[in-house]
């Protein structure tokens, strides 16, 4: 196949390398031409494309876009990808696009011939570096099958959930619990740290025990207690994912309790820090609204200041 990818950030850099090292010639175009000039220096194999016209003779072309807004403009575009790729082709949309999005999507998508398959994933940049990722992915049975060795050079695990825009669906609802983790863990350890227990001796307790979860098992000594505050995605994006999973409950008629209240405390931490902090900053947002750390970053005494 010739395949493209489209987006190279953060995560779509290491997936278009694993993408790269299994397909000869894979066409690679982003919006920032020094991603790509740091993309073919890196896997020259890979062909640089200025254009999406570059893209047209393709078979597959990958998105790995942060958006669903961003990702209408590349496919739907008066030079978008609907009107420059043949009938037959794949658009394989790795981002956390919004499912109802999707859905209308693909149906734009079969009147011109072409499929698209959602196919967002999990694991963070250092898996998608090892190639470690979990794939779960919606659509057409017959172009995820033509798909799926592509998706498997850079994943541990491929999963079909459904029709298209499953993928996404399921990839929102797995980030709200993740969230939750996070914030749970978070105030678990909070409140140990204002009785006086040690961070460190507390995290070894939850993760010998019933509470450990993937924010306790991966996140906290390593980006946390660290104070490296470097998880590789940032608290905007989880905003994002976790306002899609409550929006999705919505239009299921679902009134989620936890979930709504996980998205207050999401937006209010968001606000709170830099555009660009990583998502693990809310941990530090919550130990400063909570009254547990000094302004050198290292946690005070307890004391008896409320939170948010």
């Amino acid at each position: 196949m010739n395949v493209g990818s489209i987006g190279l950030g953060a995560m779509g850099s290491p997936i278009a390398q694993n993408f790269s090292n299994a397909v000869p010639g894979l066409r690679v175009f982003d919006a920032n031409r020094q991603a790509v000039d740091r993309f073919v220096a890196e896997n020259p194999s890979a062909v640089r494309v200025d254009s999406l016209a570059g893209l047209a003779d393709c078979d597959v072309v990958v998105l790995s876009l942060p958006t669903s807004d961003i990702v209408d403009a590349v496919v739907l575009g008066d030079e978008g990808l609907l009107e420059l790729l043949r009938p037959g082709s794949i658009v394989v949309d790795m981002g956390s696009s919004v499912p109802a999005r999707t859905q209308r999507l693909a149906e734009l998508a079969a009147e011109k011939k072409i499929a698209l398959v959602d196919a967002p994933v999990s694991g963070g940049v250092a898996r998608a570096r090892e190639a470690d990722l979990a794939v779960m992915v919606g659509g057409d049975a017959e172009a995820v099958g033509r798909v799926r060795p592509l998706l498997e050079a850079t994943a541990r695990e491929v999963i079909v959930v459904g029709p298209a825009g499953s993928g996404h669906a399921a990839k929102a609802l797995n980030n709200l619990l993740a969230a939750s983790g996070l914030v749970a863990a978070a105030e678990a350890m909070l409140v140990g740290a204002k009785f006086g227990i040690d961070q460190a001796t507390l995290l070894a307790v939850i993760n010998a025990g019933s509470g450990r979860n993937n924010t306790t098992e991966t996140k906290y000594e390593k980006f946390v207690l660290s104070r490296s505050f470097a998880s590789g995605f940032t608290a905007q994006l989880m905003r994002k994912d976790v306002g899609i999973a409550l929006d999705l409950a919505r239009e299921q008629g679902v009134t989620l309790g936890l979930g709504e209240e996980l998205g207050r405390i999401w937006n209010e931490a968001t606000a709170a820090l830099d555009p660009g902090a990583d998502q693990t900053e809310v941990i530090r947002y919550l130990e400063e609204a909570y009254g547990l750390v000094s302004p050198s970053g290292l946690p005070d005494g307890p004391k008896d200041v409320p939170g948010p």
